[in-house]
């Protein structure tokens, strides 16, 4: 037995590794997607577009100006410096450089709304998907990893969202503005100039591919440090790892997927850095080319080069640099964030298992009355599970009349949680039909469904909030008076009033302020403000000492009156009064009746019954 926790940590390591050797997923239509996301926000695109192309193209203008002042201005053929036209000149520069800044001013608060908009949209969509799929999904998957793809994927686009407009179409004007001016001032020194252009095209391409691996592993990596963090340092995690003295093994954890995160980190910032480098030195060094070029022009009596000419030239070649470096650094920014955009896409592409039909009506509208729940050889696998697997619940049938209370016994792991899950339509049935009201619950709203149903669960969550933020989750609107009448019927009221703040005390992360009986009868009292026809109590006291039992059975008793009670009870004594009671034995219903009928039939109940009372 002792062995056992550093299996358990290996297999962890081992799941781990998997992921961050996992591709990023392919998804069809990627960027059309990634395009169809700004749809919404047309006017200002175009608007930013129009302010990009000319703030760019203003850009271009200087250097043009700069050849008159050099030939016209200051070294004219005459030979006298032309001073009126320097100074008109010097001013239209100016001017230029004016505009060219309010434009770019205007243009970046623009693309910075646009882009932000734009990622909260997206994360707005997967944080909804998100709470519309089924209850199984989140019992299969790992709640740091869920974490890491609403806020780490779509931070990590967030800045390519935010800078894509003005990045693409301002420095692609730029570069071409540019290239016809220089064109204009002379086509064999642009022949020159960008002669190495296509090749470097080709290695940024291949530099991109390896970033986007690079890219796609280290967020799995950051997904997995993500929930070892979720995990280990939330209360419940904290004390697993101290009464197990095993504070040591969880940083050593964290410590190898940190170290794991800094490698993939420096080698995603590092992949292409010679490629810049090169390109820098290749660009930085084409003035002196160009100056050598004209040179042997110049000595060869070419009459078409002057010194005007040069200075331009080569003013326009600087200002091409930097753009050129930023479209391809963009480039390769799309190229990596497309291992992102697909993580996003793949969860926003998530099936919810239960979904309205198009003809869904509300329960109010069911023909049969309220509160009236029935199986009818319902079957029930939970998804990914093995096609030769015994199903979890196999062919279960029963009818619960409105008000009465059913109970469901049986051994750990038979299905009597499930049963109770699939009358709130938190699962789907795999076969044969649950009623509610009379009606089957896939022809019903889910929502209409749930707004019916108040559960009550062994594990309690309550929020890191205070009493009356927790109970007003179920009424936002619920008054204190309401609040206190609750928490009356629940029994906790005069406890709460015995804490400092009373009802503005704060519980703690998932309540671990109060003790295990007032978490539940809050958790009864929430209900109870609910105040819903159909009551699902899954072993609600089970985890409570015998004093703290009895307290909160009798507030479930109380909260029980007039509703349709499903109870899955794991001690026989707190269900000995229910109409009836299913004994639950592999998926399957062994046996029914009241505690009395079932102790006389001696079958599976009295097992049980003997062997509790041992």
């Amino acid at each position: 037995m002792g062995g056992m926790p550093g299996r358990g940590i290996a297999s962890r390591d081992e799941d781990a590794q998997r992921a961050l050797n996992a591709e990023a997923p392919d998804i069809p239509d990627l960027w059309p997607r990634v395009v169809a996301l700004f749809r919404p926000y047309r006017a200002a695109l175009i608007t930013t577009a129009v302010l990009v192309i000319a703030a760019a193209g203003a850009t271009v203008i200087p250097p043009l100006i700069v050849e008159r002042i050099f030939d016209n201005a200051l070294f004219p053929a005459d030979g006298d410096v032309q001073l009126g036209l320097l100074a008109e000149l010097v001013g239209v520069m100016i001017a230029i450089y004016l505009v060219a800044a309010g434009l770019q001013v205007w243009q970046t608060y623009l693309t910075s709304s646009v882009g932000n908009r734009v990622t909260g949209d997206l994360r707005e969509q997967l944080f909804a998907r998100l709470q519309s799929m089924e209850l199984a999904f989140f019992t299969r998957t790992k709640t740091g990893v869920i974490q890491s793809r609403l806020q780490n994927d779509v931070g990590g686009v967030s800045g390519v969202l935010t800078t894509f407009v003005s990045s693409i179409v301002g420095n692609t004007v730029t570069v071409v503005a540019s290239l016809v001016a220089m064109v204009l001032l002379d086509w064999r020194l642009t022949v020159l100039a960008v002669i190495l252009m296509p090749a470097l095209v080709v290695v940024q391409r291949r530099v991109g591919r390896v970033r986007a691996r690079i890219a796609a592993r280290t967020q799995e990596s950051l997904s997995e440090l993500t929930a070892i963090t979720q995990e280990t340092l939330s209360v419940s995690g904290i004390m697993l790892s101290k009464v197990y003295n095993r504070q040591r093994l969880e940083t050593e954890r964290f410590r190898k997927e940190n170290a794991t995160q800094i490698r993939l980190q420096v080698q995603q910032a590092m992949t292409g850095q010679w490629f810049f480098g090169l390109v820098s030195v290749v660009m930085s060094s084409v003035p002196a080319v160009i100056y050598l070029a004209a040179g042997a022009l110049i000595d060869r009596g070419s009459t078409l080069i002057t010194a005007g000419t040069i200075v331009a030239f080569t003013a326009v070649q600087s200002r091409l640099l930097f753009p050129l470096m930023a479209l391809m650094r963009v480039a390769l920014e799309v190229q990596t964030s497309r291992a992102l955009f697909a993580r996003i896409f793949e969860y926003l592409d998530l099936e919810p298992a239960i979904r309205d039909a198009e003809d869904a009506i509300a329960v109010e509208d069911a023909p049969g009355p309220l509160g009236a729940v029935e199986f009818r050889d319902v079957v029930f696998r939970y998804p990914g599970a093995r096609d030769d697997a015994p199903p979890t619940l196999a062919g279960v049938s029963f009818r619960v009349e409105p008000g009465t209370t059913h109970a469901f016994v049986g051994p750990s792991g038979a299905g009597k949680t499930t049963i109770v899950y699939l009358a709130a339509r938190l699962h789907e049935a795999s076969g044969g039909e649950v009623r509610f009201a009379g009606e089957d619950v896939r022809r019903l709203r889910h929502e209409s469904v749930v707004e019916h149903v108040g559960v009550v669960s062994q594990e309690t969550y309550l929020f890191h909030a205070t009493i009356a933020e927790n109970l007003r989750y179920a009424r936002p609107d619920a008054t204190d008076a309401e609040l206190e009448d609750a928490c009356r019927r629940a029994d906790i009221h005069d406890a709460i009033l015995g804490f400092e703040d009373g009802y503005d005390t704060i519980v703690g992360e998932r309540g671990y302020r109060l003790s295990g009986g007032e978490k539940q009868r809050v958790a009864i009292a929430r209900v109870l403000l609910k105040d819903p026809p159909v009551l699902l109590l899954d072993e609600a006291t089970s985890a409570l000492d015998t004093v703290s039992e009895r307290v909160v059975q009798a507030a479930l008793d109380r909260a029980a009156v007039g509703r349709t009670t499903l109870v899955v009870a794991h001690r026989l004594s707190t269900i000995r009064d229910a109409d009836v009671i299913h004994v639950v034995e592999r998926g399957r219903i062994a046996e029914s009746g009241t505690h009395v009928e079932l102790l006389e039939a001696g079958g599976l109940y009295a097992r049980l019954a003997a062997r509790r009372a041992d």
